[in-house]
């Protein structure tokens, strides 16, 4: 009898589309770069106001640490102008990308089903059209006061964000990160944001490495890949995995140090911001034990998401 690999006319299917048939790849991982050079770069998260953004990059220079993308995770709606405007002066003096998160979102909402057993499973997402609207408005808000990079949590408003790009009602340079919290976990999956306008995708951080190896396959854009997750998303260390991150997945952003701190949309204390550069360090530390310091991105990268003042 022979034996019969399991799922065999899908796998030929999704061969012919292109696509990975599986975890496993059976070719080496492509050997690719960012446009503006390098094959990785160092991401921070949780870097909620200017106050913080100044304290973090102070900290990450005392340990020679380059950050090339700093996330704001709270939201564009609980930020004052004052503060994006001086956000934007400090990443546009440095050669940082800066990306805000745009709101309103579920947990933000008047709706009672997100804050239910059942209702966290919805994540982010926007309700309603009116949330929509207020969430595009966020964003024109922002990318007036010089923002160029935002993470989206909603494929719809991914979608609508992408169409006011191509017809100039935002800048070209903009950039959309879509969300771990849109829980992308697939090949396919990425491959739809990818195509719906995404410039970079952040997967669900316990992906192992072949199944990381297979969503690289499926597509081009930057992979943003947690080194380490806060408690409240599992308190996962990847310490050891990174060198395999760049050399299976590249472009990628490594998101570092988030594991320092309780949960990740709050106001990380200085012991909080201490703890994550230091744990960065040991990221950064590895890559260079395994002769990839060199291959940090360049200042150049679209997808870095600089600002413009």
């Amino acid at each position: 009898m022979v034996a019969t690999v399991v799922g065999a006319r899908t796998r030929e299917f999704l061969s012919r589309q292109g696509l990975p048939t599986g975890d496993r790849q059976a070719t080496a991982p492509p050997d690719r770069s960012f446009s503006g050079g390098g094959k990785f770069g160092i991401e921070l998260s949780s870097v909620n106001n200017a106050a913080i953004l100044r304290t973090t990059l102070e900290l990450a220079k005392e340990h020679s640490i380059r950050v090339n993308r700093c996330d704001e995770c709270r939201g564009i709606g609980r930020l004052p102008d004052a503060d994006i405007v001086e956000m934007v002066r400090i990443c546009a003096g440095e050669a940082i990308g800066l990306l805000l998160s745009i709101g309103p979102r579920a947990i933000y909402d008047t709706g009672g089903f997100v804050r239910s057993s059942n209702g966290r499973r919805i994540g982010y997402r926007l309700r309603g059209m009116e949330s929509v609207v207020r969430a595009v408005e966020e964003v024109r808000r922002a990318a007036d006061l010089g923002v160029r990079g935002f993470v989206v949590y909603d494929e719809g408003l991914l979608t609508l964000l992408s169409q006011l790009r191509r017809a100039g009602e935002l800048p070209a340079s903009t950039v959309f990160k879509v969300s771990v919290h849109l829980g992308c976990s697939n090949p396919l999956s990425a491959r739809l944001y990818e195509d719906l306008g995404a410039d970079t995708v952040n997967p669900v951080p316990d992906l192992d490495l072949d199944m990381i190896g297979a969503m690289r396959a499926a597509v081009t854009c930057p992979l943003d890949l947690f080194s380490d997750t806060a408690e409240e998303a599992g308190g996962i260390l990847r310490t050891h995995d990174v060198p395999e991150f760049v050399r299976l997945a590249s472009p990628v952003y490594i998101k570092c140090g988030a594991i320092s701190q309780p949960r990740q949309n709050h106001l990380p204390t200085l012991a909080e911001l201490r703890e994550r550069i230091r744990q960065t360090a040991c990221v950064v530390e590895m890559l260079a034990r395994h002769d990839l310091a060199g291959a940090q991105v360049g200042p150049t990268e679209r997808t870095l998401g600089l600002p413009e003042r």
